[in-house]
């Protein structure tokens, strides 16, 4: 797809999406984004964008000696790995029931935590006490392989070649909650925001304590974020050895879609956020998520210049998820769902497959962003 250009305030708009069928909100937002003056050459905006909370779901933002902390938004780190195995789906019971129970009790969701600490101390913990607003250290240690809510899922699926993945999404969890929400608002009350079009996206400069604070936090909570993924994958992998003990497993991919990264765009140093949006350098192996009922797609990056070497990291919503509850119920989910082994009530029909953008749509519109190396279909998924 050729991507379209808008005129934005101080750098133009590129949308791998049909301006038309992006919200009015979501465009306003983009807008606000393209006036930042630090911003350089454009904003990147992935086929998933939607309104979202401080910054637009699905932009990438290429910032010069600035970053905004609102744009990473408060689930630092979040993202998706996924694990090829060598079980293939003959392997499978008919009922997948007990699999996902056990998943369920070795993996606490929601608000849930381990009740003793899953991971070993380690030179990374030692760094917990450099962080700038208190947090509990004992909950960040039991919450870390744990899985949260809302849009989170640990799934087992099939590839195109009837090969069982294991396949999760999920991030720092309330430690980054807690992280994020400080320097949100520090960067609130700093002078050279008050004239911004949207506080939301008040940013920390180079050279400044602030943004000496914001960087080491955001970097600490985004490893947290991939730990976390990484501790629940051997998690999972432990209850798939109980149930398969010849089981064996690939090299994970891993991949953040709500972080920063120091890069260089264009010629300048710059630092690039992608919220809703995952780093697709060349070669380098993706995963972009539908919903709880329509599959994913493994996927290898092309190297697009023109999107800061991004890609789109879903889906993504195409109605709110109170408009969800009131239109759908627990008896469409479950028709939406039918042969996935999953949670199917009212706790989360927001969560229904038609509250999402069609998937299939969303990866050909970034035909020259990535290209497809399997799709995956869920036939379990575990939900907060």
């Amino acid at each position: 797809m050729v991507a379209t250009t808008l005129r934005g305030e101080h750098v133009d708009i590129r949308l791998w999406a049909d301006p038309a069928e992006v919200e009015e909100q979501a465009l306003q937002q983009l807008r606000n984004i393209s006036a930042l003056p630090w911003a350089v050459r454009h904003v990147a905006v992935m086929p998933d964008v939607h309104f979202g909370k401080g910054a637009t779901v699905g932009s990438v933002i290429a910032l010069k000696d600035a970053v905004s902390p609102a744009a990473v938004g408060v689930d630092i780190g979040c993202g998706m790995t996924a694990v090829r195995t060598s079980l293939t789906a003959s392997d499978l019971p008919a009922d997948l029931g007990a699999l996902r129970r056990r998943i369920e009790a070795r993996v606490p969701v929601g608000f849930a935590q381990h009740k003793e600490p899953v991971v070993e101390p380690d030179p990374f913990w030692a760094r917990f006490d450099e962080l700038t607003p208190s947090v509990a250290l004992d909950k960040a240690l039991r919450q870390m392989g744990t899985l949260g809510g809302g849009n989170h899922f640990i799934e087992v699926c099939l590839d195109t070649d009837d090969q069982v993945w294991v396949m999760l999404h999920s991030g720092s969890r309330g430690t980054g909650n807690v992280l994020a929400q400080h320097h949100i608002s520090v960067a609130r009350g700093l002078l050279h925001n008050a004239e911004l079009p949207d506080p939301d996206l008040a940013v920390f400069l180079a050279g400044t304590p602030e943004m000496a604070a914001y960087r080491h936090d955001l970097y600490w909570a985004q490893e947290y974020a991939r730990r976390n993924r990484e501790v629940m994958v051997g998690l999972v992998s432990g209850v798939l050895r109980e149930f398969f003990p010849h089981v064996a497993f690939d090299e994970a991919i891993s991949a953040h879609h709500n972080y920063v990264s120091e890069e260089h765009h264009f010629g300048e140093d710059v630092l690039v956020t992608r919220k809703g949006a995952i780093r697709a350098r060349a070669g380098e192996l993706g995963i972009i998520p539908g919903s709880m009922g329509t599959g994913s797609y493994i996927v290898r990056g092309l190297g697009n210049p023109d999107s800061f070497e991004s890609a789109s990291h879903g889906a993504g919503r195409r109605m709110s998820r109170n408009k969800a509850r009131k239109l759908f119920s627990a008896d469409d989910l479950a028709a939406q769902t039918r042969g996935v082994e999953c949670r199917k009530d009212a706790g989360v029909v927001d969560e229904i497959p038609a509250a999402y953008k069609d998937l299939d749509d969303v990866i050909a519109r970034q035909s020259d962003l990535v290209e497809v190396v399997t799709k995956l279909k869920q036939v379990v998924c575990v939900k907060g």
